[in-house]
């Protein structure tokens, strides 16, 4: 069964890749005029040299043979009886239709008894839009013609070669015949490129609406003409500059090794705009799906604005997909893309037990404005929403490697317009926003987010102030923050917009804030900043609580539709300082290198107070008593109406509290090695901060939780940490008590979380700055040496370098050895988190410790080998993280590739060889394996 799906998959590949050159459109192609009467005149075998021209022709002036010379035919030789094309006048005569100028650099001589002009060295002949240029070029007055070709040097390499160019492009030749009466000519070697495509003719003619007739032509994006990596060789072939190139029986060569692959005909576009046109599906063969197309369909070049591509995917199993995509632009005003996909995917066959069929799509939507359009008003646009399972089980996705899309997890949308007014402090934003999980297929929409701020502004100063002192009141500035809602968070498969999903899901309302601030200076080295700030919210209902006797649980009632505000404000100060401490470490200990070492401190302090907004005054809160579970005890439980809400509730209960703060830096001032009398700053402790708060008025743990913070770095390695500790014991279950640490076990403080986290690069630049760093300083005073010169008691000098194809530059070294670079990077992060719990059981504060270590890297064996690879590996779970790995290889005209993930849930590989040009992109070879074909994949 297995060898006969696999017989009929590489007959299927076979045909499909003979099928990719083979298009609906034939169109008959010349055959190549033979005129064995021509060739003989046309190519002289005899090589001109230079040295010969002295004794043949007279000697004239070089510069007299730079200016134009004008040739007027009067009548064509070859214009006979039989001749099929005569002058309209029907005279017998032919008049060209515009002057032939001509020039050459060497010499021109005219011949009066064959009436034919000889142009040598960079000549040049024009004829209305038509330029030929070559090292010689011969005129034939009777017979309206031009014989071009170049010549060969003392090395033997051709020079001067003809290069005819008119509206349709250049073309560059070895000889060439042209007739300026019937604008035909015959052509040895004709190389002309055609869109990303370069076309090689041994033997050419061109006719007369500016088409060429080839035959043993080649055809290759290989910018190499004359020995091509590969070609496709065209025994028959017309090309139509600009437009296409058609051909007859064509056969693959690769390093000029004819492959068993041919064509009867093929047709070749080379338009230089876009245009319309079918996409040629590629072949996937995979052990689920079964045999399938894919990315084939249409692209459709509507105007110079948009563009709309639509392809599709099938396979035999049934599984199928739909993809559209656009770009758009308007130059100056925006741009951007919109993709929509759709697929379903079926698994195993009916009536099996593993059989199973999912539908899944996916939106991204990018939109983007031109900054010259209008600065006072903005639109942007990005959108990417699919289905949960949508990355899992597309077909494009699976089977190639992509650590960052398995490990996403997240997807994140927004759609926003801002406003502002010119020369006023106002400014509004509209927000669309979306974030899903795919993990646990969470949706949290804001539809919409509308913000409306007012710049703070200083309502009491004085608009003609004379002096510079500033009162007390003009100290004082307001500002202004108005928001409104709509939030939904829910399942994807809970998720409704129907009414009574807005009413139980959807969560709405309006929030105002009206902060008031001022600030001085006192005691020369403070600045108090004092501040009042209102908050009113708006709801359209409120929900009530009450106790369920049957239940005997606390039951929320439906919402209460109307209109509600809650409000609540507080007022608080703060002040700030610095304080510089400098000494000098041990001079026995560390020696004369430090100077002075720098700590600077940063303490803080701030005062709150807020009123207890439960009053019943307020209309915020409300209760209701029920007994306990034994019946013994009447329990009072006080609620807001707006708990869980969409901006909150105003506080319950006094608050009046102390914040306080100390941030450190600590500095070392050490004296430099380039410079002795200089000195360099280098920073020990980058931050080190402490904050916490202490409410006087609360019953009891009146002690926030300390929050610790520091950031610093080590050999070029950046370290973060973080910490939060709590002063206060546990009882018996794990509650917080109102009985410090210190005074129940003679601790300080108990360690609830702490994080730590770094991360190092190193790579061949990091050797290289320093290397070059010790080379400055070294050679800084010294003549730079002489590379042309050669001692020759130096087995080294004068060695040449290696080839810089296959190889980096390598040169030789002191030792006499080739010293060689090879580009490498190799990065790693490691992160610790360590998180505390109380365990019931063992009756103690337990913690658990999590850490894991990613790294990654790449390295240039050569400039064409390049070798990439990340890992990962997590100590809790022991087990490796997301393995991939990678190697490509530029193969000048192609390229080649191989990716392989060899352990974990999306084990695969794929290997590719396809040519760069992305108008041969299916002239390649793939083969992979699918995650999905792994046992695990679906666990």
């Amino acid at each position: 069964m297995t060898l006969q799906n696999t017989q009929y998959s590489r007959l299927l590949k076979t045909i499909l890749l003979s099928a990719f050159w083979t298009v609906i459109f034939f169109h008959e192609i010349p055959t190549l005029a033979q005129t064995p009467e021509i060739m003989p005149q046309m190519f002289p075998p005899t090589t001109i040299k230079d040295d010969t021209l002295n004794n043949r022709l007279p000697q004239r002036d070089s510069l007299e043979f730079n200016q134009p010379q004008t040739l007027i035919v009067q009548q064509d030789s070859l214009n006979t009886p039989n001749d099929s094309i005569k002058d309209n006048s029907g005279s017998g005569s032919f008049l060209i239709d515009s002057e032939v100028q001509y020039k050459a650099k060497d010499s021109i001589y005219t011949d009066m008894v064959t009436k034919k002009t000889y142009l040598y060295g960079e000549a040049e002949v024009s004829y209305q839009d038509i330029l030929l240029t070559a090292h010689t070029i011969i005129l034939d007055m009777d017979s309206s013609t031009a014989v071009a070709y170049g010549m060969k040097d003392s090395l033997n390499n051709e020079i001067g070669l003809p290069v005819f160019t008119d509206p349709s492009g250049e073309y560059e030749m070895r000889r060439m015949k042209y007739n300026f009466k019937t604008e035909k000519a015959i052509i040895k070697h004709i190389v002309t490129e055609q869109g990303e495509g370069f076309v090689v003719g041994e033997r050419a003619k061109k006719i007369e609406d500016n088409a060429y007739c080839m035959k043993d032509a080649r055809y290759t994006t290989c910018d190499n003409h004359d020995h091509p990596h590969f070609y496709l060789n065209l025994t028959k072939a017309k090309v139509v500059p600009g437009k296409k190139t058609i051909t007859g029986p064509a056969y693959l060569v690769v390093e000029d090794v004819k492959l068993p692959i041919a064509i009867p005909f093929a047709m070749i576009p080379s338009t230089s705009s876009y245009s319309s046109g079918f996409i040629f599906p590629s072949y996937r063969d995979e052990t689920i799906r079964g045999f399938g197309l894919t990315d084939g369909g249409y692209y459709w070049a509507a105007n110079d604005y948009f563009d709309l591509t639509q392809k599709a995917d099938i396979f035999t199993n049934g599984s199928w997909a739909s993809r559209t995509s656009s770009n758009y632009k308007l130059r100056y005003k925006f741009s951007g893309s919109f993709n929509f996909q759709y697929m379903e995917n079926v698994y195993s066959e009916k009536d099996l037990p593993d059989y199973r069929k999912t539908k899944d799509m996916s939106i991204t939507w990018s939109h983007r404005q031109d900054a010259k359009a209008n600065p006072f008003q903005t639109f942007s646009a990005s959108v990417n929403y699919s289905t949960s399972s949508y990355d899992q089980n597309n077909i494009n996705s699976i089977g190639t490697v992509n650590g960052s899309d398995i490990s996403r997890n997240t997807k994140r949308s927004s759609i926003s317009y801002s406003k502002r007014w010119p020369g006023k402090p106002f400014n509004l934003s509209l927000n669309l926003l979306h974030s899903q999980n795919s993990r646990d297929t969470t949706i949290d929409l804001t539809i919409p987010d509308v913000t409306f701020t007012v710049n703070r502004f200083y309502p009491f100063k004085k608009k003609n102030k004379v002096g510079s002192n500033e009162n007390f009141l003009e100290k004082i500035s307001l500002s202004y923050t108005g928001n409104a809602k709509n939030y939904v968070s829910a399942k994807e498969y809970e998720l409704g917009f129907s009414p009574d999903h807005f009413t139980n899901q959807w969560k709405n309302g309006a929030q105002h804030s009206i902060p008031v601030a001022m600030n001085f200076k006192f005691l020369k080295h403070f600045t108090l900043n004092p501040s009042f700030n209102y908050r009113e919210r708006w709801y359209l209902s409120k929900t009530e609580q009450y106790w369920d006797e049957e239940q005997q649980s606390i039951v929320k009632s439906d919402p209460i539709s109307g209109f509600n505000r809650a409000y609540d404000y507080s007022l608080s100060a703060g002040t700030s300082t610095k304080i510089y401490t400098f000494f000098t470490p041990w001079r026995k200990l560390f020696g004369n290198k430090i100077e002075k070492i720098r700590h600077v401190a940063t303490p803080s302090v701030s005062f709150s107070y807020s009123p207890d907004f439960s009053d019943p005054k307020y209309g915020f809160y409300d209760w209701f008593e029920y007994y306990d579970e034994n019946r013994d005890e009447v329990v009072r439980k006080e609620y807001s109406y707006y708990e869980g809400y969409l901006y909150g509730t105003p506080g319950a209960g006094k608050s009046g509290s102390m914040g306080f703060s100390l941030g450190n830096t600590l500095e070392m001032k050490v004296k430099s090695e380039k410079d002795t009398t200089g000195f360099k700053k280098i920073k020990i402790l980058e931050s080190l901060n402490f904050s916490s708060s202490y409410n006087f008025l609360r019953d009891s743990v009146k002690l926030a939780p300390i929050n610790m913070t520091g950031r610093t770095k080590i050999a070029g390695t950046n370290i973060n940490f973080g910490a939060r500790f709590n002063a206060y014991a546990l009882d018996s279950v794990g509650a917080v008590t109102n009985t410090f640490l210190w005074e129940s076990n003679k601790q300080l403080l108990r360690l609830e979380s702490a994080n730590l986290s770094f991360g190092y690069s190193i790579g061949s630049d990091t050797f290289k700055k320093k290397t070059d760093n010790s080379t400055d300083n070294q050679n800084q005073d010294q003549e730079p040496p002489n590379s042309d010169a050669i001692d020759p008691n130096d087995p080294t000098s004068g060695l040449p370098q290696f080839g810089d194809d296959e190889n980096r530059n390598l040169m030789a070294g002191d030792d006499g050895y080739a010293d060689f670079s090879i580009p490498w990077n190799l990065s790693f992060n490691y992160s610790l988190r360590v998180s505390g719990r109380f365990d019931r059981d063992e009756k103690d504060y337990v913690y658990a410790v999590t850490s894991d270590v990613n790294f990654n890297g790449n390295v240039s064996l050569t400039p064409k080998w390049k070798i990439n690879f990340s890992s990962g590996y997590s100590f809790d779970r022991k087990e490796l993280a997301h393995t991939s790995m990678g190697i490509s290889r530029d193969l000048h005209c192609w390229s080649m590739n191989f990716s392989l993930v060899p352990v974990g849930r999306y084990k695969s590989y794929f290997f590719t060889i396809r040519v760069n040009s992305s108008m041969l992109q299916d002239l390649k070879y793939d083969k992979r394996s699918s995650a999905r074909d792994n046992p695990n994949f679906y666990n």
